[in-house]
């Protein structure tokens, strides 16, 4: 299934940010409205404190800006970056994985094209899951791929063979303390799409999927809405793909 996925999104990757704009643009809508609910220590840009003078502008202008605080997110299943792109304004720090070489390219190509060094925002192409052994490779035993913030999958999960171990090895990944944050689909009617291994996820497949991996405290899943249809489809297929969006977040253990 690996492989049957990564050829459909490398197909599928010059047109997917056009095919799926409306949804990527309503997810980054609810992903920055419930940043307090994710509950990461976000970057800031502050320089000022709360309690100057706000009559003393000139002392105010002088002081040096502090460094915004350092926020690295793991961006795993990334495509060309949605999640990243959603999170840009308060993360220091974006790393992507995907199994299509084409969806990593889109997504560095985009990072690019915003003026973004590798160091903020870079993919490269690695599949963390494979049940094969604890890595695919030895490029992710390296300590940049360790320690981060906040790790996420959005709209993965139900393409993978095994979500549970995929959760696992991200959460080993994440410092503690640090959040699990995915999005997916809840329960739904079957619909043998490509590459599709589960049809929906329930709450507490996704609560137990957390706890197993370390990541179930503060757990919390959001339902976004009912209704959605990802993607572009025939007026036939929209009645057979709407769909209940889903957040959920939890986070690492101390």
């Amino acid at each position: 299934m690996a492989d049957v996925n990564r050829l459909h999104f490398n197909e599928e990757a010059s047109t997917y940010d056009s095919k799926h704009s409306k949804l990527n643009e309503r997810l980054a809508e609810e992903i920055q409205v419930r940043l307090d609910w994710i509950g990461v220590d976000w970057a800031s840009d502050d320089d000022s404190d709360d309690d100057s003078d706000d009559d003393n502008d000139e002392e105010v202008k002088s002081k040096p800006n502090r460094p915004r605080r350092e926020v690295r997110l793991l961006d795993y299943a990334c495509g060309t970056g949605a999640m990243s792109r959603a999170l840009a304004p308060y993360t220091t720090q974006s790393v992507g994985i995907d199994i299509s070489e084409n969806m990593v390219a889109v997504f560095n190509s985009r990072a690019e094209n915003q003026d973004l060094s590798r160091d903020e925002m870079h993919a490269v192409v690695g599949d963390l899951a494979a049940a094969d052994g604890p890595q695919p490779s030895e490029l992710f035993a390296d300590p940049r791929f360790f320690n981060f913030d906040i790790a996420t999958v959005g709209g993965g999960l139900h393409h993978f063979a095994d979500p549970e171990l995929a959760s696992d090895r991200l959460v080993e990944r994440l410092r503690p303390g640090g959040v699990l944050l995915i999005w997916d689909f809840l329960p739904h009617e079957p619909y043998h799409g490509h590459g599709v291994m589960h049809h929906g996820l329930s709450e507490e497949r996704v609560r137990k999927m957390f706890e197993h991996a370390g990541a179930g405290k503060g757990f919390s899943l959001d339902v976004l809405g009912s209704g959605i249809v990802p993607g572009q489809h025939s007026e036939e297929d929209k009645l057979l793909l709407k769909r209940q969006i889903f957040l959920a977040r939890g986070e690492k253990a101390a």
